[in-house]
């Protein structure tokens, strides 16, 4: 079953992501295989997860996961707020806590979350 909207299906599939749809108690959308900041990272590549919740769009989703978990190169630890489990659909992932408060309902999307989980991972390297 379909969870994002179709604008937001449109644009990921224009853009040659591949992902996957997960309906349950909690619907998300998983990255496969997200390219990580070259050299960055102890891996090139995660699957990333985005929580959607009740209402989104127009509700913002909150923070981001990723699976492996992944350490910084330089230090070998875990970014800053990267460091607990979320456990979602049988697998233990690594949280992000990233808030963000400047939600636009009817303007924002999925290419919204896109731009912050990349934002978040340039800072954290």
């Amino acid at each position: 079953m379909a969870v994002l909207p179709i604008r937001d299906r449109n644009y990921l599939t224009e853009r040659g992501l591949t992902f996957e749809e997960v309906d349950g108690n909690e619907k998300g959308v998983i990255f496969r295989d997200y390219v990580l900041p070259a050299g960055r990272f102890d891996q090139a590549k995660a699957d990333i997860l985005v929580l959607l919740p009740p209402g989104y769009p127009d509700v913002r989703p909150d923070m981001f996961f990723a699976m492996p978990w992944i350490k910084l190169s330089r230090s070998s630890q875990y970014p800053r707020a990267a460091d607990q489990a979320h456990d979602y659909q049988g697998r233990r992932w690594q949280r992000w806590s990233r808030h963000n408060d400047q939600w636009r309902p009817g303007v924002d999307g999925i290419w919204t979350m896109l731009r912050r989980i990349d934002t978040a991972l340039e800072a954290a390297a």
